[in-house]
């Protein structure tokens, strides 16, 4: 997975990049919140591992500013803060996990196997219904014998929408989490990559909601 890890210790934030680069994942490394605002600006990411207690911007206000622009990149806190009221504002904002400092690197991932599960960004291949699926390696279409791969974008928005399934996603929210901030796209460009994916896919698969957004029905 690509993981951004916003925590200021560099030595807690140097063991849980080693640990997490020797299972294959890539992480971008961030130290304060402007650093974290920075490479979301310029990356999408899996997962994000945020730390509360960082300078300028803290974890807590990270989230807020990151939900409230509909980005819904799974969030698993890793935090020295303890108390209840801590716990119940991480999950008000809209994290996915909560692990308390210290830590076992591996509990982190089995927290982080936890988030993956819930999101299903372990799965190899899902079923769309109706006999067509998706498989995640290929990034291709399945229906009878034929195996029709995806451009790019086509396949993150329809991994993002499986993600999701049944749930209105809007315009905007495809942007902000499929899309860096600096190459995002028009609108209509959108609308084009959702009308590939629909010849591809069972009539009425994909459900448009007009000037609300799309949902993927499954």
């Amino acid at each position: 997975m690509k993981i951004l890890l916003l925590e200021d210790d560099m030595i807690l934030s140097e063991l849980v990049e080693e640990f997490l680069t020797e299972r294959g994942d890539e992480v971008h490394k961030a130290y304060d919140g402007h650093e974290a605002l920075e490479l979301i600006e310029k990356e999408t990411f899996d997962l994000m591992l945020l730390d509360v207690g960082v300078p300028y911007l803290d974890g807590f206000e990270f989230l807020e500013y990151i939900r409230d622009v509909s980005i819904q990149t799974p969030v698993l806190f890793i935090t020295s803060l303890s108390s209840a009221k801590d716990v119940e504002k991480a999950f008000s904002l809209g994290c996915d996990d909560y692990l308390k400092k210290p830590f076992d690197l591996k509990e982190l991932e089995v927290r982080i196997a936890h988030v993956k599960r819930i999101y299903g960004l372990d799965r190899k291949e899902v079923d769309l219904g109706e006999g067509y699926h998706y498989d995640y390696g290929e990034k291709a279409i399945l229906h009878s014998d034929t195996k029709t791969p995806l451009a790019q974008k086509e396949a993150k928005i329809l991994e993002y929408m499986i993600q999701h399934k049944n749930r209105v996603i809007s315009l905007e929210e495809l942007t902000a989490n499929i899309w860096q901030f600096e190459e995002a796209p028009s609108y209509a460009t959108i609308r084009t990559y959702i009308k590939n994916l629909r010849k591809l896919l069972p009539q009425e698969k994909i459900v448009t909601l007009k000037g609300v957004g799309y949902k993927l029905a499954i």
